[in-house]
């Protein structure tokens, strides 16, 4: 726990009582779809050697450069609430070798961890003054758990591909693959975002704390008009709202940003807080760094695939709902394609018409009768 002593290189870490986690795995905070992948990529051999091989072909140098010159670097001289923060958080996930972290003046709210052969952490000044300390503990855990996990090595791939592809738009089909990897990249992204959430619970060890940071950086410093309880259920609203068409905007919405959607971010947050998981961790059961070498890529995929299904078949949202439904062989749907888009929607079921006029629902053949769909439940 953190003590106000020296412990491993990190001093003055304060003097609040948190849990500490020696030799944590970040398997343990991982999504299963973000762990999966990177479980499988551990087991490449020679693939660090290859990507940081790659690093001659990143603006690394430069932009390291250019957060030297151009920002501020927290130090003990220097924004020194957020340097504690930074150790504390280090030290919590005994992550031996601290980040460097800058200070960049920008009014966005924005933090990122970049970087192949050494991590940087970037905050900006909009983030920095929009959240309180216990706020800001859990963002700093956040670009922590980025490190931790290795995620740096892939966002800086990404900035580049992303930008070879706008260079690249005039090849033919050149741009079509470089953006299929991009997306893809996009996707997995996502998911190391709901990870590192996570890692910034744990940092930050205060639920509440971290889901209102959540609701701050997509709504303001209006904390005073605002209550995370009413943010969460926008959440709810949105996966659960709509028909068919407002499920694909979704999709398309969602398919060229880098994170989740904040509300989804805070309500994933809080069902993984509320899981038998995370206490478990709390409790100091959970896998190791050294163990790692041993994990199983089969079991690692197995999990993401079984997430995956979960969401499917617990999922409220409309197009969710049909895949789960055509998996199960429920209904007819051939009677709700003639119906068109407002058979799916979220209300209730419409009655079937028969060739002497409307049927009641309940019939085997109704494709809105059957098993209970349970509900579902982030810089």
């Amino acid at each position: 726990m953190s003590d106000g002593h020296q412990h491993n290189g990190h001093e003055k870490v304060p003097s609040r009582q948190r849990r500490r986690f020696p030799g944590i795995s970040s398997r343990a905070y991982e999504h299963p779809a973000d762990r999966s992948a990177l479980v499988a990529l551990r087991k490449l051999t020679g693939f660090d050697t290859v990507f940081k091989a790659l690093s001659g072909l990143l603006p690394e140098r430069s932009l390291r450069l250019l957060f030297l010159s151009d920002s501020v670097r927290v130090s003990e001289r220097q924004f020194a609430h957020l340097n504690v923060m930074l150790r504390d958080a280090c030290y919590i996930l005994d992550l031996e070798k601290v980040p460097p972290m800058y200070v960049k003046q920008d009014p966005t709210p924005n933090a990122m961890c970049i970087g192949m052969d050494e991590p940087i952490i970037v905050v900006t000044t909009g983030l920095v003054e929009l959240l309180d300390e216990e706020e800001m503990r859990a963002v700093v855990g956040h670009e922590v758990g980025h490190a931790l996990s290795g995620h740096s090595v892939y966002r800086t791939i990404l900035l580049f591909l992303t930008s070879l592809a706008v260079r690249v738009a005039w090849i033919p089909l050149g741009n079509v693959a470089i953006m299929a990897i991009v997306t893809a990249l996009r996707e997995w992204f996502r998911k190391s975002e709901l990870s590192a959430d996570r890692a910034g619970l744990l940092v930050g060890q205060d639920p509440q704390a971290s889901m209102r940071g959540l609701m701050k950086i997509a709504g303001g410093n209006h904390l005073h008009e605002m209550n995370v309880d009413a943010f969460l259920e926008q959440a709810e609203e949105y996966e659960a709202g709509g028909d068919l068409r407002d499920s694909v905007l979704k999709i398309l919405n969602v398919l060229p940003r880098s994170h989740p959607f904040t509300t989804v971010r805070a309500a994933e947050l809080k069902k993984w807080a509320e899981t038998r998981e995370y206490q478990r961790v709390m409790d100091g059961h959970y896998p190791r760094r050294d163990e790692d070498k041993d994990a199983s890529v089969r079991d690692s995929w197995r999990d993401s695939a079984s997430s995956y299904a979960g969401d499917v078949k617990n999922s409220k949202d409309p197009l969710m709902k049909l895949v789960s439904d055509i998996a199960g062989g429920a209904g007819d749907l051939g009677d709700r394609v003639r119906r068109g888009f407002g058979g799916f929607t979220s209300s209730g079921p419409r009655p079937a018409q028969g060739p002497d006029g409307p049927q009641e629902p309940g019939t085997p053949s109704d494709p809105d009768t059957g098993g209970d769909r349970p509900p579902r439940d982030g810089t």
